[in-house]
């Protein structure tokens, strides 16, 4: 279970990270299969930066047990709720390649279009879970880059406009970024709308690796539109939560995690 302190992270600035997650054995055979991921097509010599793998989890199962083989899917329900989230049917081998420098001008959200096409929204999901598999103790070392609390302002942007404006970049105003740190074995758990984007790696010499899965509600695919405006929408705990005032005589309720009415004041 998530804490109470976690789940306000998560709830503020759309994302957490929880340390030792996923267990060493488990992490030992996902690394051995990202290697022969890598060997059987391995990148171009001259690549530097991101490099990706697709792949079904049907087909990897020691891929997919740091999600499922460990606490993460479990602590992802924690947020959205028990027998709420489908297990994923894809599984991301994400790299960064060394050297690599780039620093990310903006963030985006995943989304099949740059900017707005007027298209249905499709391709939506409800959080995004990332198991590290290698360490990241300082900057720019292939970290993933978030701008916090932009899934507050993603919402209050398309409660503004409409869906119809959903793109991978809504123009909305920027916190400053942060670079997500942490060991191999460490769980990233982040909303959907968080603003993120792939960083640089130039200080390591060596490759970043992670494990990506993106997560739906069971109904995500029926809400979609709603989603977009109300992103405690898939989240009923959190929903909840901000929601009920304190009982009678409660004695020290813990504080209430933002709303969608509430967003993160950007700094600018």
């Amino acid at each position: 279970m998530l804490s109470d302190s976690q789940i306000n992270e998560f709830a503020e600035r759309g994302f957490v990270v929880v340390a030792r997650v996923v267990r060493d054995d488990v992490l030992d055979q996902a690394a051995r299969r990202i290697d022969e991921v890598v060997a059987a097509d391995p990148p171009p010599a001259d690549k530097h930066g991101s490099h990706f793998y697709f792949l079904r989890a049907e087909d990897e199962p020691a891929l997919m047990a740091p999600l499922t083989g460990s606490p993460a899917f479990g602590l992802a329900e924690t947020l959205a709720g028990a027998g709420t989230l489908q297990v994923p049917r894809q599984v991301q081998v994400a790299l960064n390649l060394p050297p690599y420098s780039h620093r990310p001008g903006r963030p985006h959200i995943d989304a099949g279009s740059p900017e707005p096409t007027g298209e249905p929204v499709r391709g939506t999901f409800t959080l995004l879970a990332g198991v590290l598999m290698s360490d990241q103790l300082t900057e720019n070392c292939g970290n993933l880059w978030v701008w916090p609390g932009t899934h507050l302002t993603h919402a209050a942007y398309f409660r503004a406009h409409g869906p119809e404006m959903f793109c991978a970049y809504p123009p909305i105003d920027l916190p400053e970024p942060e670079q997500v740190k942490g060991r191999a074995g460490d769980l990233l758990l982040a909303h959907y709308l968080l603003g993120h984007n792939i960083g640089g790696n130039y200080e390591s010499g060596r490759t970043r690796r992670a494990l990506y899965f993106r997560i739906s509600a069971l109904d995500h695919a029926s809400h979609r539109n709603e989603f977009l405006q109300d992103p405690w929408l898939d989240y009923e705990p959190i929903r909840s939560e901000a929601a009920a005032p304190p009982a009678h005589g409660e004695r020290q309720p813990r504080e209430r995690p933002l709303t969608a009415e509430q967003p993160v004041r950007p700094r600018r």
